[in-house]
């Protein structure tokens, strides 16, 4: 049977057994390529979110005592068994959420990365120690896990957010419940599967689908530990509060607004193929999305006209196709809501220099738009202040670097910024004063690898908290301090040291033995 043919009833995965909801309600699941409905999600009851949990509640006592080597070794076995099924993993992207299936490789591929770098844990994890405080007294810094974590996934990254939360989270000893988007679960489910295959303890890791009620049970749970999101700022605002309320640790990943700043010695080659992996990688659906391209006088026509040549070359079709350069956007209302950003933007003043809307495809029934340029953009335009979420580039004169510098400072978001340049005092500038939380030099997408932190600021990171490396340590653990005096035993313990043979004395007449291992 063909596999885009199959259909699939999502199921949740609850104390290492798949569950299936009855008496609820289901979503359908599409596929954005074709517009056909290839599954149904289930609107899981309080019933299902209260027992994943409590599974997980249960099973943390033993996980977190569970030896580190141990528990890192199931990374490892999780991390080989994905590279083992990368192309179904893959497949599974680009089939619900429709990303073109060579960025859904790309997307697997770098959750692998993170596991990777999260079997360093061990080293990670480490303390603190400071000696002679006062004398006899020393003191130690250790971290330990908190207990139950929760975690809601966005549409667009199905793998690569549950890769900044997971590994990082049970790796140091707690346990997880994780909500999957409704649009785009199919990648869990193979991950379910995984689980079971490795052998993960039951409850460590639980699947719950549904909608906002999910994550809305966990904030004042006296059994939960913390919330992290990735998704739009207003939920993630909304979920600050609701766990401020409840006291909860929170890792929340809002929405973005990202430059791309062209200076005029930019090498043009380098620009244009980041310019279109930036702005219409995943449809544009991505928080390092280039959105607004702003380009000096020195280069603006000649740039411009590079960029829109480039972007008729963007093939948009199934994500299937390997002849296809870019995808669908994930819903038939996520089409309608970018093709209305477009028409704002053209009543708004912008010229519409190339309109992405209905292009030419093969599915006639997918929820495809195209590479859109707008041109002659101001910075009160709605286009250059919220965020589209979609294959839509809003171009923008600038004077100088001071320019952009000042149009990134007034922006709400604070994700990410890049520049294109050869020049070093260009470069400085904009890592030093760029009001954003990630910069890059002649990328278009500035997004650390997964040794080092990812996260914006402003409103593009609800709190403080960013996910992947230490960052991730810091955030699934907490700190406790020991306080430890030490001296000489006295009393009955000192009494029978004194009274105890000597160590010569015990040991004469034995040959001397010398190891290398200490017993």
């Amino acid at each position: 049977m063909d596999k885009e043919r199959t259909f699939t009833r999502i199921r949740n995965f609850i104390n290492g057994e798949w569950q299936e909801e009855t008496n609820v309600q289901y979503k359908p699941l599409y596929n954005p390529s074709t517009g056909e409905i290839i599954g149904e999600v289930p609107m899981s009851s309080p019933e299902a979110s209260e027992a994943a949990i409590e599974t997980a509640y249960a099973a943390y006592p033993a996980w977190r005592k569970l030896s580190l080597p141990k528990r890192v070794r199931y990374l490892f076995d999780i991390r080989q068994a994905m590279v083992d099924r990368l192309e179904d993993l893959a497949y599974a992207i680009a089939l619900d959420q429709a990303k073109h299936i060579s960025e859904a490789r790309g997307e697997v591929q770098r959750v692998i990365e993170i596991f990777e770098a999260a079997c360093g844990i061990p080293t990670l994890i480490q303390g603190e120690t400071l000696e002679g405080i006062s004398g006899t007294i020393n003191g130690r810094v250790i971290k330990q896990p908190l207990g139950v974590f929760g975690g809601v996934a966005p549409f667009n990254f199905p793998a690569l957010v549950f890769g900044w939360f997971i590994p990082y989270a049970i790796g140091v000893g707690n346990t997880f419940v994780f909500k999957p988007s409704t649009q785009s679960p199919l990648f869990m489910q193979r991950m379910g599967e995984i689980f079971q295959a490795v052998g993960l303890p039951k409850g460590v890791v639980n699947i719950i689908h549904g909608n906002r009620s999910v994550p809305e049970s966990w904030y004042q749970h006296p059994k939960m530990a913390g919330v992290c999101l990735v998704g739009s700022t207003p939920t993630a605002k909304s979920i600050a509060e609701g766990c401020g309320r409840g006291g909860k640790r929170t890792m929340l990943l809002g929405g973005a607004k990202n430059y791309l700043a062209v200076m005029e010695d930019a090498d043009p080659d380098i620009f244009i193929t980041n310019f279109i992996n930036s702005c219409y990688g995943s449809a544009g659906q991505r928080c390092l999305a280039g959105s607004i391209v702003a380009l000096v006088p020195e280069i603006y026509d000649d740039f411009l006209s590079r960029m829109v040549e480039a972007s008729r070359k963007v093939k948009v079709g199934n994500a299937m196709d390997p002849d296809t350069d870019m995808g669908p956007v994930i819903s038939a209302e996520a089409k309608a809501k970018i093709e209305k950003y477009i028409e704002i933007g053209v009543s708004g003043g912008a010229k519409l220099i190339l309109d992405g809307r209905n292009p030419r495809v093969d599915d006639p029934n997918g929820y495809y738009v195209g590479p859109t340029i707008l041109t002659d953009v101001t910075p009160c335009m709605r286009i250059a202040q919220e965020e589209i979420f979609g294959p839509v580039v809003s171009v923008v004169r600038v004077q100088d670097i001071d320019d952009v510098l000042e149009l990134i400072r007034r922006q709400e978001f604070g994700n990410g910024a890049c520049i294109f340049t050869q020049n070093q005092y260009y470069t400085e500038r904009f890592i030093a004063d760029a009001d954003v939380g990630m910069v890059g030099v002649n990328v278009g997408i500035c997004a650390p690898h997964p040794y080092l932190p990812f996260g914006g600021i402003k409103d593009s990171l609800i709190g403080t908290d960013k996910v992947q490396g230490k960052d991730g340590i810091d955030f699934f653990t907490q700190n406790k301090i020991a306080t430890v005096r030490f001296a000489p035993p006295t009393g009955t313990a000192a009494k029978q040291k004194d009274s105890s043979p000597t160590s010569s004395e015990a040991n004469q007449g034995k040959p001397a033995v010398r190891s290398c291992v200490a017993s």
